[in-house]
């Protein structure tokens, strides 16, 4: 039976929850990065759980949004830091997708 390449469905969802982050991560009255940072590690962690072999591409995905819309709307690189809890919520996914596999295994 032929697996379905879920990449291209995730890919998606992982821009469009990335651009919904950044969006709002960008208001002007918005001011809690701790939440914007939580949404980034739980978006990236469900997709990296679904497709471990492309985390990477995924958290990029999700996270490069962030700095882009600051960068956009206020001319300010300070928010680069978003991606890297893309990744680690991205492979904290994997992480959690091996230590199912194992104990079901």
């Amino acid at each position: 039976m032929n697996k379905i390449n879920r990449l291209p469905i995730l890919l998606v969802i992982a821009i469009v929850l990335g651009l919904i982050i950044g969006w709002i991560d960008s208001m002007p009255n918005w001011d809690d990065t701790g939440t914007t940072a939580a949404a980034l590690i739980v978006v990236s962690a469900s997709l990296g759980f679904f497709q471990p072999k492309r985390a990477w591409l995924l958290a990029i995905a999700v996270g490069i949004w962030v700095p882009f819309f600051n960068f956009v709307f206020h001319h300010d690189f300070n928010s680069l830091a978003a991606i890297i809890f893309a990744f680690a919520g991205a492979y904290l996914g994997v992480l959690i997708k091996k230590i199912f596999s194992v104990s079901t295994s």
